[in-house]
């Protein structure tokens, strides 16, 4: 490791996001006190939001990489910075913040943020890597930190205005779910966990988790765990209205609010029941193949569509800043080399069908063929 007066942070920040001037004096602050020699920053723009200038800084030397933007740029980073050793510090911005939430990282501190970032501990994570097929045959691989997902969720995402957005945050979505609601909002598809038999599923929703925090503390994922070489996986098939309220009960009373306590988890012991509207799944890797291209999310934004998709856990493969003070409440999960067992299969729904191997033949060449990292937007 090089000495501190020979260590440099580089600065990957969106200028959209962020009070430059306030930023800067506060980065060369913390560099100085912590003995580091002065740091080096990266514009983000709307070709690029992060990952070329990462890699950039990584040629560059750079000893920790701060990300000083919203999701985007945190997911941009991130890709650049996969597999690297080098760490990614947060500099919370935005209206979302999903990494920082999930690791319990202040928000709204820029100074407890940047310290952080030159004297914080460092934390492995996993991250979730997706291989895209398009609609023309064209490729891209990217990376989520959070979650991915298809159907109603990318539809919102895909909905929302993103001027109201900046005026009143994440209230800006309820207008996008009533846009998204309209017509028939089912997405067919087949899928594959853990090279099991494909299955036909219909679904409103299919997100893949490698954390399980959503802002509005919403706990969509209760097991998912940031390091376990797993993800968390939910589909969310409603029936009509009664179906939506199953939904709206487990994950905001029974997630939200009993799972966070000891007093409620003792309760749902007893109480809690599974919901056909939603189904939970643990797997390493995961195909969809939906009837139609379809547009797909990452980390709060959209990529277009894909007519198939492959998402598989790359173990541990990112290095995180967090706080001192954090290091012992985040504790390593098991590692363990369980995914989606033969019974847990057998027990889901009527719903998910097996599909005969005729049906499940690809014609084109099988979505997981190696493509070149990207930044698709």
């Amino acid at each position: 490791m090089a000495a501190p007066e020979t260590r440099m942070a580089a600065v990957v920040y969106n200028p959209i996001k962020v009070d430059l001037d306030t930023l800067r004096s506060t980065v060369d602050a913390a560099a100085e006190a912590a003995g580091w020699s002065a740091s080096r920053w990266y514009e983000t723009s709307e070709d690029d939001p992060g990952e070329g200038m990462t890699r950039q800084a990584l040629e560059d030397g750079a000893d920790v990489v701060l990300a000083a933007g919203g999701d985007g740029t945190v997911r941009a980073v991130a890709q650049g910075l996969r597999d690297s050793g080098v760490p990614l510090a947060l500099l919370p911005s935005g209206t979302g913040n999903l990494l920082a939430r999930n690791l319990n990282l202040t928000l709204g501190n820029l100074e407890d943020s940047v310290a952080t970032a030159f004297e914080g501990t460092d934390r492995e994570i996993d991250l979730g890597i997706v291989e895209v097929r398009r609609p023309d045959q064209s490729r891209d691989r990217l990376v989520f930190l959070v979650m991915a997902g298809i159907g109603l969720d990318a539809q919102m995402i895909e909905n929302t205005d993103s001027d109201l957005k900046k005026r009143v945050g994440w209230l800006a979505y309820v207008d996008a779910i009533r846009k998204s609601l309209r017509g028939d909002n089912n997405v067919r598809l087949r899928f594959q966990l853990d090279g099991a038999p494909p299955r036909n599923l219909r679904v409103h929703t299919l997100m893949i988790g490698n954390c399980g925090s959503l802002p509005a503390n919403i706990l969509l994922l209760p097991e998912a765990a940031v390091d376990d070489g797993l993800f968390d996986i939910v589909a969310l098939r409603p029936q009509g209205l009664f179906g939506w309220v199953q939904i709206w009960v487990k994950i905001v009373w029974e997630n939200g609010v009993l799972r966070r306590s000891t007093v409620g988890r003792k309760l749902l012991n007893g109480l809690s029941r599974e919901v056909r509207a939603l189904s939970y799944l643990k797997g390493k890797e995961i195909i969809l193949r939906p009837d139609e291209p379809t547009i797909f999310e990452l980390d709060g934004d959209t990529f277009g569509e894909a007519s198939a998709i492959k998402a598989f856990v790359d173990p541990l493969a990112l290095t995180v800043k967090i706080p001192q003070a954090e290091a012992e409440r985040l504790p390593a999960a098991e590692r363990t080399e369980l995914g989606a067992t033969p019974a847990e299969q057998a027990e889901l729904p009527p719903e998910v069908t097996s599909i005969s191997p005729e049906d499940a033949t690809e014609p084109e060449t099988p979505i997981g063929t190696p493509v070149a990292e990207g930044t698709a937007g």
